[in-house]
């Protein structure tokens, strides 16, 4: 399964075809096909990342009874994120005139053939107003169909544009955790040396002390004084548990992204934990080399965090 970025943008355009339908207005003249008015229904959706699912809807008026359904192929689709739906629509009749058809100029003449009867003064009819009418009596093709489908192919491609967006931050994750897991490599091998060149200072100072003070202290004393601080301090120290907590944590990262699916808000949470165990090794530091290896995982675990954060 594919790991999905909350940011996105889709668009798609679904087309309503012209339509054929019979005269039924005038029993004395004959059935006669006309063709009514195609019309398209463009769908845009927009997403940035968000803790929740936000949705917003920026609708025309005779697409606000369908929001119910809009919200529910959305909400089907994504878990996460602020998205925004819009929609516009467009029929054919909004920049063409319509092809008079034989049946409407009929009753068209008829209608103004009885009105000159009653009012004799009455004027013809222009073509302008014949054209003018015959648009009004043009039936308005239902749009809601095509905006459903909009809809449904803009998720479609938003998901895919969420999908190829994810794929890029699972590279960058990987590449990040390969070089956390080289620094733990670097860190481990640190402390068992840190500890020896503690536990020589300490053999070192003690055997000062006792040339200073005239060998009243007995070299074995000293010796196991030396040791006993030697141990407090390698305690002190000690940075495996650290490292091998990080390490879990790593591989738990790997296995989800593997994964994929809803996994931003786990991974939000383990990219805490690894920043809370590269602090604790920073303050246990005991060499130079340590404290470098604990500010680079530090600004290792930042890149991870600003791309997890963007993970559905």
């Amino acid at each position: 399964m594919s790991v999905y970025s909350m940011t996105g943008y889709a668009s798609v355009v679904a087309s309503v075809p012209d339509h054929v339908s019979e005269n039924t207005e005038d029993s004395d003249t004959p059935a006669v096909s006309r063709k009514g008015a195609g019309g398209s229904v463009g769908a845009e959706l927009r997403s940035v990342n968000s803790r929740f699912l936000d949705l917003s809807f920026k609708l025309p008026d005779e697409f606000r009874a369908l929001e119910p359904a809009f919200r529910d192929i959305l909400m089907a689709t994504f878990k996460r994120g602020k998205i925004e739906l819009r929609l516009a629509a467009q029929r054919s009749t909004d920049t063409a005139w319509p092809q008079p058809q034989p049946d409407q100029l009929h009753t068209l003449a008829r209608m103004e053939g009885m009105v000159q009867n009653w009012l004799p003064k009455a004027g013809a009819l222009s073509v302008n107003e014949v054209l003018n009418w015959c648009r009004n009596a043009t039936p308005a093709v239902k749009l809601d169909e095509a905006a459903l489908e909009a809809v449904r192919q803009c998720v479609d491609a938003m998901k895919e544009a969420r999908a190829v967006e994810g794929q890029r931050m699972v590279a960058v994750l990987k590449d990040r955790l390969k070089g956390l897991r080289e620094l733990a490599a670097q860190a481990e091998p640190l402390v068992p040396q840190a500890v020896l060149r503690q536990q020589e200072r300490f053999l070192q100072r003690y055997q000062d002390a006792l040339q200073a003070v005239g060998g009243s202290v007995t070299p074995e004393a000293a010796q196991e004084r030396a040791l006993a601080e030697a141990a407090a301090y390698a305690l002190r120290i000690d940075v495996d548990e650290e490292v091998q907590r990080l390490k879990a944590h790593l591989d738990e990262i790997e296995r989800l992204i593997k994964k994929g699916g809803e996994v931003g808000k786990r991974l939000d949470f383990l990219i805490q934990e690894l920043h809370r165990e590269a602090n604790t090794l920073g303050s246990k530091a005991a060499a130079l080399e340590l404290t470098q290896i604990s500010v680079g995982m530090k600004v290792l675990i930042e890149q991870m965090r600003e791309q997890v954060q963007n993970i559905e």
